[in-house]
């Protein structure tokens, strides 16, 4: 029977990286002897030398690696074509869990700027995600629906628009990312109007007709005014906007007045 440094060995063989994700010490020091040892997590615990933050503790270990991995091809620590060893753990402290991938450009889907360089907290960006992504796969009792959502910097974002009918958070202390908050969300985005969430991920608004002047946004073609308003308060503001497509079930991101980041729902 072959032993652990064995299997070990055989695991990290003609790989360019090894990526950890969020050892404790022991864990950690199973692999410290190894080259090109990368930590990947929400902090560097045991002090490694070369350490990716990974905004999220993703539960789904496909999300996880992805985000380690565009993280590291940011701060080119990887490259196209380099293979990499991931370890990490699912059921206990240590590692239990192995995967090799193969570092692809396609991996550099801008999510992981979106996330790390966002004012609102990551947690509060994925929640956000995660509630467009749902509502374009199943829409509204079986049709499409369009939805804009303005994550971050509220208080500007609010005297930058005016609503267009009550608003039914306007004294709630909700958070989006509770099951039962997203189900309202999902409900009143059959009506026109975004959403305006605070950095924390308090939902401050609903129904707010967003009015920063569209004249300079660089828009591309067949995008419409949920887009132009989505482009606009990310230009005049600190928010991200998060736009799900009525026309094509797209969701896009906004920042900085720019698009930079477009999904499919049925692929995530």
């Amino acid at each position: 029977m072959s032993s652990l440094d064995e299997i070990l060995s055989d695991l990290v063989a003609d790989v360019d990286s090894v990526f950890l994700f969020s050892p404790n010490g022991a864990f950690y020091e199973q692999f410290a002897h190894l080259e090109d040892v990368v930590v990947v997590g929400p902090e560097n615990t045991v002090d490694a030398e070369t350490f990716v933050e990974l905004p999220v503790e993703f539960d789904n270990i496909k999300d996880r690696i992805r985000f380690g991995v565009e993280g590291a091809m940011g701060a080119d620590l990887v490259e196209e074509g380099n293979s990499v060893a991931c370890f990490g753990s699912i059921f206990s402290e240590d590692a239990d869990f192995s995967i090799r991938v193969r570092v692809d450009e396609k991996m550099r889907s801008g999510i992981y700027d979106l996330f790390t360089n966002s004012r609102a907290e990551p947690s509060v960006i994925r929640d956000v995600f995660e509630v467009a992504l749902e509502l374009g796969r199943k829409g509204q009792k079986g049709k499409p629906v369009g939805a804009l959502f303005v994550v971050g910097d509220a208080g500007k974002v609010m005297n930058k628009s005016r609503p267009l009918s009550y608003n039914p958070f306007e004294k709630s202390h909700v958070h989006v990312g509770d099951p039962i908050v997203n189900v309202m969300l999902k409900e009143f985005s059959r009506l026109d109007g975004a959403f305006v969430i605070s950095d924390s991920g308090k939902i401050v608004s609903a129904y707010r007709y967003l009015e920063p002047a569209a004249e300079g946004v660089d828009m591309p073609k067949g995008l419409g005014a949920r887009h132009m308003a989505a482009g606009a308060i990310t230009r005049d503001t600190n928010a991200t906007a998060i736009v799900l497509s009525e026309s094509d079930g797209l969701v896009r991101a906004f920042k900085g007045g720019k698009l930079i980041l477009e999904l499919d729902p049925e692929e995530h």
